[in-house]
């Protein structure tokens, strides 16, 4: 028996974005079905609530976690670090400034860092969804490799600290 698989999802929309978000989950829900899906706190509320009415046999997995600007784009954003969540659909409203906008930038910005699907808007999510990519076992993420860039800041932070150190004791000098 094949082994289904299962793409870890996370489905977040700002509030003018979340009628898309659901009508289009509803429109792929047959390819959605099996999969898991982490949520932030109103967002996965209506989107579980319109799968189960559309389909009340399926078991659908779903992590609710906080809404957005109460620290849920957080929580999605620690499950992306950790590696739970392959694809990001962020249905973002480009009309309205967020209150919380700093978390936005922070979670899109950890997409990139980890090398995740992100998509931002319906066209983009259709062409996702419908690569053969999405279905293909084989296709994984990678993780860019930032050892460099991490050690590199390392050393910038010894040679820092050995500056700041040698100007502490030329000025106690000086005082003296």
């Amino acid at each position: 028996m094949e082994k289904k698989l299962v793409r870890h999802i996370g489905l977040v929309a700002h509030d003018a974005m979340k009628k898309d978000l659901i009508e289009w989950v509803l429109w792929n829900s047959e390819l959605l079905i099996g999969h898991k899906f982490y949520c932030t706190g109103t967002t996965g509320t209506l989107i579980l609530k319109a799968l189960k009415e559309k389909h009340p046999d399926v078991e659908w997995d779903f992590t609710i976690l906080k809404s957005g600007p109460l620290g849920g784009d957080q929580q999605i954003g620690s499950r992306i670090v950790e590696g739970k969540i392959d694809y990001l659909f962020f249905f973002t409203d480009p009309m309205t400034l967020q209150p919380h906008d700093t978390d936005v930038k922070a979670l899109t910005r950890l997409a990139g860092v980890e090398n995740i699907v992100f998509c931002c808007n319906r066209s983009t999510a259709d062409h996702i969804i419908s690569s053969p990519l999405f279905v293909d076992p084989s296709y994984v993420r990678t993780l860019p490799d930032y050892s460099g860039y991490v050690q590199r800041f390392a050393n910038q932070a010894v040679v820092s600290e050995a500056v700041q150190s040698v100007q502490k004791r030329k000025t106690k000098k000086q005082q003296q």
